[in-house]
């Protein structure tokens, strides 16, 4: 077997139009496949990366219920974007924290549903 890469991540989200709306302008998706399958999932991505919104299931879990769960969604960037998510993220006032991987830095901040994002460059500055 010989697979070329992840496709698409399928995420829940409690509004499908505001995380399509919030990934198109945060991070410069487009929406892809519109008019497909009835608009479920709403599909955005750029480039190779896809995200596939659901809308999350309202019902209550059982208090013993625990979730297998994504734990972060790492996007790749050069150096100069990374720097420039950075200023993008503070002119929308989205909180990011920064970590310095020694092999690499990444921020992590979260979208409107509170999945964890993280966007990482290999560029480091010497």
């Amino acid at each position: 077997m010989q697979l070329e890469g992840i496709d698409h991540v399928a995420m829940g989200v409690r509004d499908v139009e505001r995380s399509a709306k919030w990934y198109s302008e945060v991070l410069g998706f487009e929406r892809l496949h519109e008019g497909v399958w009835g608009g479920v999932p709403t599909f955005v991505g750029k480039g190779n990366t896809g995200i596939a919104l659901f809308p999350a299931s309202q019902e209550a879990k059982p208090s013993a219920y625990r979730e297998i769960r994504m734990l972060h969604l790492a996007f790749r960037a050069d150096r100069e974007n990374f720097l420039a998510a950075q200023r993008e993220l503070e002119k929308r006032g989205i909180k990011f924290e920064f970590q310095d991987h020694e092999i690499s830095h990444s921020i992590y901040f979260h979208d409107p549903d509170g999945h964890q994002l993280e966007i990482t460059t290999y560029e480091l500055d010497n």
